[in-house]
């Protein structure tokens, strides 16, 4: 490990997994180190550190970290190589083993990442560590010179409270922080002045926004964010679906930033296995939220993640998961094998499902999952829809996505990115919808 407090320039490159939380977390570490007078290079590149913001949920996000780690050491020998995020929290004296592994930093003080490794010493190991299930503050970190894109990921909230029996994040993250909603507007208000017309609201359950202030809510901060000149639409993370309340979809169907799309943290469409996975709704109340969804918003997309092969998941309740999402027809469906987490009570649970079964459960819900993206896509087909476009997808062909989260291919001769476009939808191809230019103009 060398020593990086050399007046030299130096470079960082910095690996993200996990979900959007990890994103903006990494958009703003990054800034971090741009203010103090590092350069920013790509993760794959050779640098003087190396960070990997990691994800557990999953034992691959464990091997993708690792893999990167021994990746790192052989691109650059002398490198400062730091893990910081949930893998590091839950596991710090595994991760801190790790031989690559100089720094571990877990969820909290990413917004001291700088100091913390101006501070290691050549040669030693330093592991800032802390218990993030005692009593916290949302730590802020913020994004202030952002370009280059159009969409952006805006924290609002951390921690979660309702310890799911399969779930490693209450553990990772703690319990529930709410962000200030004028720290909130304030940054949405700089990335709109940058040019960013799409905010996505992350945090690790968005919907529980407020519990600890006692004085505001999550339909607050998407009102607040509504107001804001500039930003065009308004995308939420993942939401638990029992948040979804009939006053919270009115109130939200008058918003017309709002995206009409929305992902249901689902899991299972039976009732016995959510209930061992202590979820706190039933398959009935499922049906009427995605129904009072449908009858809100125009053409919505509703999405989710599913767990195939849960503790003591019978072939019949997995037949009715199936048969509830092959009811229910949502756009997209993100499968995961269950993957025990150690710590948690499904870790311990009793008949664990053999990995040859999770296997054909996971692929038959996969094909699921694309039956119902592509009828959902060849509805729209002859339908024109504003779409934002956000990268040059090949020569000539722009890629971006309508407002409810379709994605959308069209040729330009000119540059579209960045821009919003009328675009006349034209054919299926594949997970996306080429389209015609309908009436071309930009709001870059």
């Amino acid at each position: 490990m060398k020593d990086i407090n050399s007046e030299r320039p130096k470079t960082v490159g910095i690996l993200t997994l996990g979900c959007k939380v990890n994103q903006y977390e990494t958009t703003a570490m990054e800034e971090l180190f741009r203010n103090s007078g590092y350069t920013v290079v790509d993760a794959n590149e050779k640098a003087d550190i190396y960070i990997i913001n990691s994800c557990t949920v999953t034992h691959m996000s464990d091997k993708k970290s690792r893999q990167f780690l021994r990746r790192a050491r052989r691109m650059s020998p002398d490198a400062v190589i730091a893990v910081t995020g949930c893998y590091s929290q839950v596991a710090p004296d595994e991760v801190i083993s790790i031989p690559e592994v100089d720094v571990i930093v877990g969820t909290k003080d990413k917004s001291r990442i700088v100091e913390i490794l101006e501070s290691a010493m050549p040669g030693e190991k330093l592991s800032r560590v802390e218990d993030v299930m005692k009593p916290m503050e949302f730590e802020e970190m913020h994004i202030e010179g952002a370009s280059g894109k159009t969409r952006a990921f805006v924290k609002v909230q951390d921690g979660c409270n309702r310890f799911c029996s399969y779930c490693i994040i209450p553990y990772a993250r703690g319990s529930i922080r709410s962000r200030r909603i004028d720290n909130i507007v304030d940054e949405v208000s700089r990335l709109a002045k940058l040019g960013f017309k799409e905010i996505v609201l992350t945090g690790i359950n968005v919907a529980c926004y407020g519990q600890d202030l006692k004085t505001s809510g999550f339909l607050d901060v998407i009102k607040a964010v509504h107001s804001i000149g500039g930003i065009e639409r308004i995308r939420m993370s993942s939401v638990e679906p029992d948040m979804l309340t009939d006053e919270f979809i009115y109130e939200l169907s008058k918003l017309e930033k709002v995206c009409p799309h929305f992902h249901l943290s689902i899991q299972s469409g039976c009732n016995e296995t959510l209930l061992r996975m202590n979820r706190r709704y039933t398959t009935e109340k499922l049906k009427a939220i995605i129904g009072k969804l449908r009858e809100s918003f125009n053409n919505v997309a509703l999405t989710t993640d599913i767990i195939a092969g849960f503790p003591g998941e019978t072939d019949e309740e997995f037949e009715a998961t199936y048969e509830f999402l092959k009811e229910v027809k949502l756009y997209q469906m993100h499968i995961f094998k269950y993957s025990p987490r150690k710590g948690t009570p499904a870790a311990a649970m009793g008949d664990q499902v053999d990995p040859q079964k999770k296997q054909e459960r996971s692929e038959r819900l996969i094909s699921l999952s694309s039956s119902n993206q592509r009828e959902f896509m060849e509805k729209m087909i002859g339908e024109t829809e504003n779409v934002l476009f956000e990268q040059m997808a090949g020569e000539g062909i722009f890629e971006g996505h309508t407002s409810n989260y379709v994605k959308v291919c069209a040729s330009s001769v000119t540059d579209i990115e960045g821009s919003m476009q009328k675009i006349e939808l034209s054919e299926v191809k594949g997970e996306h919808i080429h389209g015609i230019i309908k009436q071309e103009y930009t709001t870059k």
